[in-house]
C-alpha cells in the first residue's frame, strides 16, 4: 500500500511536526545505518505526497518494535489526528530519546 497519503491525515502542521520529531528522535537510533536511513526517509515521508520509502523497504530495514511503532503511527494517521495524538503520547513513553552519537564524535571539544 502506498505511503503517500500520509501527509493529508494531521490536524496540523504542528502535529505533523510532533509526529516527525517522535521518529526522529526516539526511533532513529544511528547505531544501525540501514535502519536510521529508513525511518529518516519515513520522517520525509510523512510530510511529502511523492514515494520517499515504502512498506516492503520498511518491512525490510526495521527491527520489529520500531515496525510495529511505524505500523501503529500510519494506522493512527489514517484514523483520526486524536488517534495521532495517542500515538505521540505513547511513543513518548516507550521510546527513550536516542543519543546522536555521530554528532558526539564530530562535534567540537573544549581547547581547555
Amino acid at each position: 500500500m502506498s505511503l503517500t497519503d500520509l501527509r493529508h491525515g494531521f490536524r496540523d502542521e504542528d502535529q505533523l511536526y510532533l509526529a516527525q520529531g517522535m521518529v526522529m528522535m526516539r526511533l532513529a537510533d544511528d547505531r544501525d545505518q540501514e535502519e536510521c536511513r529508513a525511518l529518516m526517509r519515513f520522517w520525509w515521508q510523512l510530510a511529502m505526497t511523492y514515494t520517499e520509502i515504502t512498506e516492503a523497504e520498511l518491512n525490510r530495514h526495521l527491527t520489529p518494535e520500531k515496525l510495529d511503532a511505524v505500523h501503529e503511527l500510519i494506522g493512527a494517521i489514517r484514523d483520526s489526528p486524536e488517534a495521532i495524538d495517542a500515538w505521540i503520547n505513547a511513543a513518548y513513553k516507550r521510546f527513550p530519546v536516542v543519543e546522536d552519537r555521530g554528532y558526539e564524535v564530530w562535534r567540537p571539544r573544549d581547547a581547555s
